[in-house]
C-alpha cells in the first residue's frame, strides 16, 4: 500500500485527523480538488462569521442608543468585503501548509474509487490500507424554469456590491443568517419558504420572537409558498409561484438546503451504500459497509447537527482509533448549535418540545432577561434562556436567544456534559460580573 489512511477531501473531518495521524508514524495523504480546508474554511462558517461581526457589534450599540451612544457607526460593505478577503484568502493555503509540514501528502485533484483500497486522481492511481470519505455537502439547486439565474451562497459571500433588493429561497440556517447580514446592509429582503417552519431545529417561541424582530427591521416573509419559476425581465428577476404569487427582484439566493457530494466517485462500483439526499450510513466506528473504507464530517448520514465541530470530533476520533489508542465506539458527547442571527438562537441537549411532550420525565423552565440587571446595563431586552432538567434534577438540555447565547449555552453544555447538579454549582465561582455568573446562579 502507498499509505496506511488516505483522505478524500481536506475539511475539518479529514485534516483535524490526518495531522496527529501523521505526527504518530502513519503514512497519510489527503486529496483535494478544491481549497484546501473545506468549505467551512473557505466559503461557510469563517466567512459568514466575518460579514456577520459588524452586524453584531451594531445590534448593540442600538440598544445603547441614548444611554452612552448618540449615533449609530455607519455599516460599509466594500469595506468589509476587502475585510474578509483579507482574513479569509490566506486559510487555504494555511490548512495547506500545516498538513504538509505535519509530513501528510497532499493530493490535488478529483477522486475516484478504482477498489475498496485504491483511488484514481488525475490518471494516477493511490493505495490505503484505510481510505476516509470527507467529500462533505454543496448547496442544493432548485430545479425549475430559471434557476440557472439564482446564486448560492457561496456566490453570496463575495458579492463586491450588495444589491437593492435580495430574495432569499428557504428557511434554514442559511437563508436567516444570510437575511440578517443583507437586512442590516441596506438591502430590501424577502424570504420565500413552501412551509410555516423556519429554523425548525431550534425552540419554535424563540424563532417567532426573531422573525419579529427581522420583520420589524424590514424583512418580508412569504410563508407556504413554492416558487414553480423565474423570468428575466427589464425590471429585474421575476419569481413565480403558486396561486398567482409574484415578485420580482435583483437578487436570488437559492438557500434551499445542502445535498451530499456523491458526483463520480465510483461509490457504486465498490458496492458503497449511500443515499443522495442523506450521504453515507456507517456503523458506530464510522466504517461504511465496505470494509476499510470509513466516512467523517457532513457527507455522514446522521441526527446530529452537521456542523464543523462534530466532524472535528469524528476526524479525532479516528486519529485515536486507527493509532490504536482506543478500540471503542464513537461516543458523541452533548452537541451546541446556533444560528448567527440577530438576536443569536443557539441549543443543546434534549429539546424543550420533547421535553413537554415527555412530562414524567422532564421538566421545563425559562429564564426572561428582562428580569436580569446584567442584562439590563446592555439594555438587552429580547432574550431569555430555557432550560430542560430530567427527573433527577439534572441540565440535560438548554436553548438561548439573544446577544450571548452561544455563550450562555457552551457554558451549559458544560453542564449537561458532566451532568452538573445544582449543588454542583454552587461550588463554580464566576468573575462577576459577567454572563456566566448571570445565568449560572440561577440553573
Amino acid at each position: 500500500m502507498d499509505f496506511d489512511v488516505l483522505f478524500i477531501g481536506s475539511g475539518q473531518g479529514a485534516w483535524n485527523g490526518a495531522i496527529p495521524m501523521s505526527e504518530h508514524g502513519l503514512k497519510v495523504a489527503v486529496i483535494e480538488e478544491g481549497k484546501f480546508g473545506g468549505v467551512c474554511t473557505n466559503r461557510g462558517c469563517n466567512a459568514k462569521i466575518t460579514l456577520d461581526r459588524p452586524v453584531e457589534i451594531l445590534r448593540q450599540v442600538e440598544q445603547l442608543q441614548g444611554r452612552g451612544f448618540d449615533s449609530l457607526p455607519q455599516l460599509n460593505w466594500h469595506d468589509l468585503m476587502a475585510h474578509k478577503h483579507e482574513v479569509i484568502d490566506g486559510l487555504a493555503l494555511g490548512n495547506e501548509m500545516k498538513l504538509q509540514n505535519a509530513g501528510v501528502t497532499n493530493i490535488k485533484g478529483h477522486a475516484r474509487f478504482v477498489d475498496s483500497h485504491t483511488v484514481e486522481v488525475n490518471g494516477s492511481r493511490y493505495s490505503s490500507e484505510k481510505i476516509v470519505i470527507d467529500s462533505g455537502r454543496r448547496p442544493h439547486r432548485m430545479d425549475i424554469p430559471g434557476s440557472e439565474l439564482f446564486h448560492d451562497s457561496t456566490d453570496f459571500m463575495v458579492l463586491e456590491e450588495l444589491p437593492a433588493r435580495i430574495t432569499i429561497i428557504g428557511g434554514g440556517y442559511v437563508g436567516m443568517e444570510f437575511a440578517t447580514i443583507a437586512n442590516a446592509f441596506g438591502s430590501d429582503v424577502t424570504v420565500i419558504f413552501r412551509g410555516n417552519k423556519v429554523l425548525r431545529d431550534f425552540h419554535q417561541p424563540y424563532v417567532s420572537k426573531l422573525i419579529s424582530s427581522l420583520k420589524d427591521r424590514g424583512v418580508k416573509f412569504q410563508f407556504e409558498e413554492t416558487i414553480e419559476k423565474a423570468e428575466q425581465t427589464a425590471d429585474g428577476i421575476k419569481l413565480i409561484g403558486t396561486n398567482g404569487y409574484e415578485q420580482t427582484t435583483d437578487y436570488v439566493i437559492d438557500a434551499t438546503g445542502r445535498i451530499p457530494n456523491v458526483k463520480d466517485m465510483n461509490w457504486d462500483g465498490i458496492g458503497l451504500k449511500y443515499d443522495a439526499h442523506h450521504g453515507i450510513p456507517v456503523n458506530d466506528h464510522l466504517e461504511t459497509n465496505v470494509e476499510g473504507v470509513y466516512a467523517s464530517g457532513d457527507i455522514l448520514d446522521k441526527k446530529l447537527p452537521k456542523i464543523t465541530p462534530t466532524a472535528i470530533f469524528e476526524s479525532q476520533y479516528l486519529a485515536h482509533l486507527f493509532t490504536g489508542e482506543t478500540s471503542a465506539p464513537i461516543d458523541y458527547p452533548a452537541v451546541a448549535y446556533t444560528a448567527f442571527t440577530s438576536p443569536r438562537i443557539a441549543s443543546v441537549g434534549v429539546t424543550q418540545e420533547f421535553a413537554e411532550a415527555h412530562p414524567d420525565e422532564y421538566t421545563v423552565k425559562e429564564f426572561d432577561y428582562a428580569e436580569d440587571w446584567f442584562r439590563q446595563v446592555g439594555n438587552e431586552n429580547l432574550g431569555g434562556v430555557t432550560v430542560v432538567y430530567d427527573s433527577k434534577g439534572i441540565v440535560v438540555g438548554a436553548t438561548s436567544i439573544g446577544n450571548d447565547a452561544v455563550e450562555t449555552i457552551n457554558g451549559l453544555t458544560d453542564m449537561i456534559e458532566h451532568r452538573v447538579s445544582h449543588k454542583d454549582v454552587e461550588r463554580l465561582i464566576y468573575i462577576f460580573p459577567s454572563v456566566a455568573h448571570s445565568y449560572m446562579r440561577k440553573v
